[in-house]
């Protein structure tokens, strides 16, 4: 998630478990420990494709962070010691601080590496948008009136209020990417497409639509389901270019990727590049991470050692503004074919 929620929701934990004793002060502690798990971005990896698949690696790491609220725990009560609450629950709270950051991100569509250095795939529950405001915005609020409260020396129970209205939010994104794969199941049972994978994941900024990518061998469908829908969702097919992955067969950071999201990739031959997509993210056409992975010189394809992330493009207002029609109106025909099409053209 971003960092502001990642801050609020620091904020709240240590402000639910002692603000009691320390005030605003727990707030502003909460809000600091919750933001040390994404430090991690301060480190150069090498390349794009490292930067990425690494990003959310040791330093979300539920082994790790353990060990380092242990270790919180022990020089401070070591240096500042506070005999009004236990060690104990000072390590509670530092723990489910950082904890509740990389569960969260798992929640998004990313990948994190919770089990680090278990050589497992990244956690990548994609119930939640990287930035949802319905989440957010309790967290916020509890914040800003615990920072006023705390005036007085406690920050009140708003924290633990806005913590249950945000965990109750998180259990609705399950409850709709439930929803979501079981209508794109029957849509496929019903049009005869076995699904090599299906990755499903709410559209920018929301979680009442929600996009499903269906990987079907040279193709790959995409599909819109919303709450308010009444009918079998449309499967839009869509080519995904794999006879070109045997070019990259030999990549490292084609590997990285294939492991990192799972093979949900789309490749593309734009003016002499071969461009891997990570299509999980974003939403159809317009996707953050996008890589040349290998170039024609002389008529031959060459692998490219270093890497670089090609400049995201985020579509713009209007593609929002259909979304948001789309919601409420299921019979508002979302043009993914078009969207999808400048892929292949940049």
């Amino acid at each position: 998630m971003d960092s502001i929620t990642q801050a609020v929701l620091g904020a709240s934990v240590q402000g639910a478990l002692l603000g009691r004793w320390q005030g605003r002060k727990a707030l502003l502690y909460g809000a600091l420990l919750g933001t040390v798990p994404d430090l991690d971005v301060v480190i150069d990896y090498g390349d794009a494709v490292a930067e990425m698949t690494y990003h959310r690696g040791f330093s979300h790491s539920l082994f790790v962070l353990t060990a380092l609220a242990a270790l919180l725990t022990w020089l401070a009560r070591r240096l500042r010691p506070d005999p009004r609450y236990s060690g104990r629950r000072l390590f509670l709270t530092l723990w489910l601080v950082l904890i509740t950051h990389v569960l969260l991100d798992a929640f998004t569509s990313y990948g994190t590496q919770l089990f680090w250095p278990l050589p497992t795939p990244p956690v990548a529950w994609s119930t939640v948008f990287i930035i949802d405001p319905l989440y957010t915005l309790p967290l916020l609020f509890a914040v800003l009136v615990g920072a006023i409260a705390g005036l007085k020396g406690r920050v009140g129970r708003w924290p633990a209020i806005a913590l249950g209205l945000s965990s109750a939010y998180l259990a609705f994104t399950v409850a709709g990417k439930q929803m979501a794969e079981q209508r794109v199941a029957e849509a496929l049972a019903s049009s005869g497409i076995k699904a090599e994978a299906v990755f499903s994941g709410p559209t920018p900024f929301n979680s009442l639509l929600w996009r499903a990518v269906v990987i079907d061998g040279e193709d790959y469908h995409e599909a819109l389901v919303g709450w308010f829908d009444d009918g079998p969702p449309e499967l839009v097919r869509l080519p995904r270019g794999s006879a070109l992955a045997g070019i990259v067969a030999a990549s490292p950071q084609h590997a990285r990727l294939q492991w990192f999201t799972g093979g949900i990739l789309r490749y593309d031959q734009v003016d002499g590049q071969l461009l891997v997509t990570d299509l999980r993210l974003g939403m159809t056409g317009f996707h953050p991470f996008r890589f040349p992975l290998a170039e024609q010189q002389d008529g031959q394809w060459q692998l490219i050692e270093h890497v670089e992330r090609l400049p995201a493009s985020r579509g713009d207002s209007r593609q929002l503004l259909t979304l948001w029609e789309r919601i409420w109106h299921p019979a508002e025909r979302v043009p993914l074919e078009a969207w999808a099409a400048d892929l292949g053209r940049r």
